[in-house]
């Protein structure tokens, strides 16, 4: 490893459960790269004082929830992408100027590309939830050709702000709405989706519920957490004899989109696959 050391982190609360450090940490160590990447929990209080920190400290940072969004106005500039979906989650630093991007789309497309063999263009996908994840993958579906987005959300106020912005930039036609709590309509959308994804918080914590009831999970169907760990939403999708992946896959793709732009390298995403195979092993989850 030779040069200026280069610093990294990732922000979030809650953050301890990350495995964004070991596996970057890995990646640049296969790179011989001389970098650090750490963990940093961030109060939604801290934001700006986060960001006056790592425009003079760090070379890049990853947003996880609940700042995707929140860090925005902190930015010097922002990716089309990430502008549209109003969620950031990889910044790079250069120069004391701080632009930011979404890779999470990209990263999930990856995955469920690898998982399932699924891709977006001509689909229909139901998202359950409504926050930074969901519309930086959201945006980032409707952009690459899926067919017909149906959301579902706890709460309709949050869901048709998504949903509203949605309509004025792909169609009306191709974003439907129901409340978690309207079980008729929530029945349909699962049954017309090729795909179900899991992009609320809900799995973060070990004792949080599905926010999907167990009846809407068909057999056969395809089921995808967005949340890297064991997930009642998982264990529902199991027991149901779903086909199902959680967001390692994301994590991996995502990171190794971030990897690049923080670099101009080509990351070396089997080491980071590994490494994040390795965590899991070692959680026995």
């Amino acid at each position: 490893m030779s040069g200026k050391k280069l610093c990294f982190a990732v922000i979030g609360d809650p953050i301890s459960h990350s495995l964004s450090p070991a596996m970057h940490t890995r990646a640049f160590k296969a790179a011989d790269l001389n970098a650090e990447y750490v963990a940093i929990r961030v109060e939604s209080s801290e934001i700006a004082k986060f960001a006056d920190f790592a425009r003079k400290n760090l070379d890049g940072f990853n947003v996880t929830v609940p700042h995707k969004s929140a860090i925005i106005p902190f930015l010097d500039s922002s990716s089309d992408l990430a502008r549209l979906s109003d969620s950031v989650n990889t910044v790079k630093i250069e120069g004391g100027l701080m632009t930011g991007d979404s890779t999470d789309g990209y990263g999930f497309e990856a995955s469920i590309r690898e998982n399932f063999g699924v891709l977006p263009q001509g689909s229909t996908f139901m998202m359950v939830g409504a926050g930074g994840t969901a519309r930086a993958l959201s945006f980032h579906f409707l952009s690459a050709g899926l067919a017909k987005l149906l959301i579902a959300n706890r709460s309709v106020e949050r869901g048709m702000e998504l949903v509203g912005d949605l309509r004025a930039e792909h169609g009306a036609d191709r974003v439907e709405f129901s409340l978690l709590s309207d079980d008729p309509k929530i029945s349909k959308m699962a049954s017309e989706s090729s795909l179900v994804i899991q992009a609320s918080s809900l799995g973060l914590r070990d004792d949080d519920p599905s926010p999907l009831k167990r009846e809407f999970f068909v057999k056969g169907k395809f089921y995808c957490d967005t949340i890297y760990k064991e997930t009642a939403f998982l264990r529902f999708a199991k027991d149901a004899d779903c086909r199902f992946a959680g967001g390692l896959g994301m994590l991996l793709h995502q990171g190794a989109k971030s990897f690049e732009i923080w670099t101009g390298l080509k990351a070396p995403i089997e080491e980071m696959r590994d490494e994040l195979e390795r965590c899991r092993a070692l959680a026995g989850k």
